[in-house]
C-alpha cells in the first residue's frame, strides 16, 4: 500500500527521476504540459521542498529539493530562427528541448510499522530507479517523517544536510530548521535547541556574506 495514500489521496506530482549524481543525489525533471495536463506550479518544487521518491510498487526515498537547473539546448544557438512561435503540432521536438531539472539530496524513509508511519533518516541502502515518479510532500508526511518509531521528535540529518546541500547548504539547513520551529512539531528542550541551533546557523550565514 501507499505510504500516502490515506493521508494524502491528491497528490501533487513533481516529476521523475532523470539521472544521479551520486547514490543520494538524484536529479528530477519536473513535468511540463507535454507530460500531464496538469503540471506543477513554481510554488510546488521551490527550494527545500520535502519531496517522496516512489512508485506503483514502493516508497524509495525521502528528499529535500536543493538546487535547480535550466536547460536549454537552443541558448547561443548561432544556426537559423524561426520567424514566430513553433506550432506544437508540426514542431514537437522544439518545444519540448527547454526542460527544468531539480538537485534532490536523499534524507531518508518514510517507514510504515503497525499502521503508524515514521521516519527513518541517513541515505537509503537501495538504489532509486530512472522514470521514478517524485511527489511533493505535504505538512503531515513532513511531520510523519520527522517523528521516530516511538513517536518521538527527530532531526538526525542535519550534519548530513551541510555536507551534501550542494553550494546553498546552510541556507538549505537554515530554511528547514526555521520551518520545524514554525510548525511546533518538537517542544520544551528539543524546540530550545533547534532554536539555538538555527540561531547559530544564521549567526554564521551573516557573518559568512559581510567577509
Amino acid at each position: 500500500m501507499d505510504l500516502f495514500e490515506q493521508a494524502a489521496p491528491q497528490r501533487c506530482r513533481i516529476g521523475k527521476v532523470v539521472k544521479s549524481n551520486s547514490h543520494h543525489d538524484y536529479v528530477v525533471q519536473v513535468d511540463d504540459q507535454q507530460d500531464v495536463s496538469a503540471p506543477p506550479c513554481a510554488e510546488d518544487f521551490g527550494f527545500g521542498q520535502f519531496v517522496s521518491l516512489e512508485n506503483e510498487e514502493r516508497h524509495w526515498a525521502v528528499g529535500l529539493i536543493y538546487n535547480s537547473q535550466l536547460s536549454n539546448p537552443m541558448f547561443l544557438n548561432s544556426g537559423p530562427r524561426l520567424s514566430s512561435e513553433p506550432d506544437p503540432l508540426f514542431t514537437p521536438d522544439l518545444v519540448q528541448e527547454t526542460r527544468m531539472l531539480l538537485g534532490v539530496v536523499l534524507i531518508g524513509t518514510l517507514e510504515l510499522n503497525n499502521g503508524s508511519r515514521h521516519g527513518w533518516h541517513g541515505i537509503p541502502r537501495a538504489v532509486v530507479p530512472v522514470n521514478t515518479p517524485v511527489y511533493q510532500m505535504n505538512e503531515e508526511a513532513v511531520y510523519r517523517f520527522h517523528l521516530s518509531p516511538k513517536g518521538q521528535p527527530q532531526f538526525s540529518y542535519y550534519s548530513q544536510l551541510l555536507r551534501s546541500g550542494g553550494t546553498f547548504a546552510t541556507q538549505l539547513a537554515q530554511q528547514v530548521l526555521s520551518e520545524l520551529i514554525e510548525s511546533e512539531l518538537f517542544q520544551g528542550a528539543d524546540q530550545r535547541a533547534l532554536t539555538v541551533l538555527c540561531r547559530e546557523l544564521t549567526w554564521k550565514n551573516t557573518m559568512s556574506a559581510m567577509r
